[in-house]
């Protein structure tokens, strides 16, 4: 079965979030902040590192529970910082908080986060046209990071949320050929 270039020689866990996850529409608000707290923890790491460690994010992070995270005080985050089965980053961790906050307030405003986020692309998945390279940011992903910070997330930028789009298929960057186009 043809894939994607890129997942050439990748771990199993790797070739599963291509398969299942990278490109394919995500209409759940749970899953829509999992991977927006995914892609802000890989800020400055590879994706390899976090996807590697997703299942203890799972468990830190209360199965990404938004409404249990945005509780989260001071011995939240210490007891974070000090699990070495994670990425432990002070600065992260406390995005992760203020975030699951403006997640729940985008949510109050618009019904679901999913409303919020997917009215950017129209509800429409957007398609990496042929024998175009993937890009690492976008007029879009620039136009989504403008909210989402004008909305109060924090540690997220433009290249973040490109990922993230991609992640949450908005974008769909498979190769022309790949069968998970």
């Amino acid at each position: 079965m043809k894939r994607c270039d890129w997942i050439t020689n990748k771990p199993d866990y790797y070739v599963t979030y291509h398969d299942t996850v990278w490109g394919k529409p995500e209409h759940d608000d749970r899953q829509q902040y999992k991977w927006l707290i995914l892609e802000m923890f890989h800020i400055g790491l590879s994706w390899q590192l976090v996807l590697s460690k997703e299942a203890n994010f799972a468990e830190a992070f209360d199965n990404y529970d938004y409404t249990i995270i945005a509780n989260y005080g001071p011995d939240d985050v210490e007891r974070l910082i000090n699990n070495p089965a994670i990425i432990r980053h002070r600065k992260k961790i406390e995005a992760a908080i203020a975030n699951a906050k403006a997640f729940m307030a985008i949510q109050a405003e618009w019904g679901t986060f999913d409303a919020f986020i997917w009215h950017f692309s129209e509800g429409q998945t957007i398609m990496r046209e042929k024998d175009t390279p993937v890009k690492s940011q976008s007029d879009l992903s620039d136009t989504v990071t403008t909210a989402l910070k004008k909305a109060g997330f924090k540690f997220i930028g433009s290249v973040t949320i490109y990922s993230y789009l991609q992640a949450i298929g908005i974008v769909n960057d498979h190769d022309w050929d790949c069968a998970f186009r």
